[in-house]
């Protein structure tokens, strides 16, 4: 099996997670802001990561290098992480996956600058046909705009910020390092941007279940997007997330009632088209 397929197999249970995430955020939304969140988020995601760590003996590999590439990945991840959680309790999820899923084409503007990745026609292509499967979808237009909107289209830059931090990271770095830093990093900033007003909520009986959900979702999602990046290019995997949009369509619609129409779909099959187009070219080529 190639690299590149091992790579696609991971960012598909990095799509579960994260969508599973959504439905959990949007539960805890009404008692929790998304700082609190975040942070307990993130003591959840420390414990998974010392427990495991302990049991597969990788705690060892936890070093104090990177530790300015690893602020750097987590305070850009922590922005948009925030912002997205936002943006899914006020936009139909549908939209705020779609607005997400531009954070492909930053990391294809990005990865040259930044990772010393060469621009193909072929991701260029796909990072064009995933930015016009997006324009159906959302169909823009001045009346459409809102915060919600903007706090989506802002948390994509974000994302693909983290995405080509950890890339880098990938390539001196274990995933055990990496997400213990992920953990304890963000724990930090949230605990600060919680307790600024010196009032942090604590969680119902009814609520803490849906935490610990998006704590492992949480975790289970990096560590399959981290590994698919340790596999391939950052410019072949993350365009793979597109495929997220339908599927939280569905969820949407099925959970949410959210109105859901042909154009989704259309866009959605341009989406998918345009990656299984890049996945092949890079599977040909391996």
């Amino acid at each position: 099996m190639s690299q590149t397929i091992k790579a696609v197999m991971f960012m598909s249970g990095a799509i579960v997670s994260f969508s599973a995430m959504a439905v959990a955020g949007r539960a805890i939304s009404f008692e929790l802001d998304t700082f609190e969140i975040m942070m307990y988020r993130s003591i959840v995601g420390i414990c998974v990561v010392l427990i495991l760590g302990r049991m597969f003996g990788t705690l060892g590999q936890i070093t104090k290098r990177n530790l300015g590439t690893h602020f750097i990945r987590n305070i850009s991840h922590f922005a948009g992480q925030n912002l997205w959680f936002y943006a899914i309790t006020v936009v139909p999820l549908a939209q705020v996956f779609a607005l997400e899923f531009t954070s492909p084409l930053w990391v294809l503007l990005l990865s040259p600058l930044l990772l010393n990745e060469r621009w193909t026609q072929m991701r260029v292509l796909a990072g064009v046909m995933g930015f016009v499967g997006i324009l159906i979808v959302t169909r823009p237009t001045g009346q459409s705009l809102n915060i919600g909107v903007i706090a989506a289209a802002l948390s994509a830059i974000g994302f693909a910020g983290s995405a080509i931090f950890t890339k880098r990271l990938t390539r001196t770095e274990t995933i055990t390092c990496i997400l213990f830093y992920l953990t304890v990093m963000q724990l930090a900033f949230g605990v600060i941007c919680a307790g600024y007003d010196g009032d942090i909520a604590m969680p119902s009986l009814d609520t803490l279940p849906w935490l610990v959900l998006i704590g492992f979702a949480g975790l289970l999602a990096h560590f399959c997007l981290t590994t698919a990046l340790s596999l391939a290019p950052a410019t072949v995997v993350m365009p793979v997330d597109f495929i997220r949009l339908p599927v939280i369509a569905m969820v949407g619609m099925l959970v949410y009632a959210e109105a859901i129409d042909m154009w989704v779909f259309i866009g959605a099959a341009i989406i998918f088209t345009g990656n299984y187009m890049n996945i092949w070219s890079e599977t040909r080529k391996a």
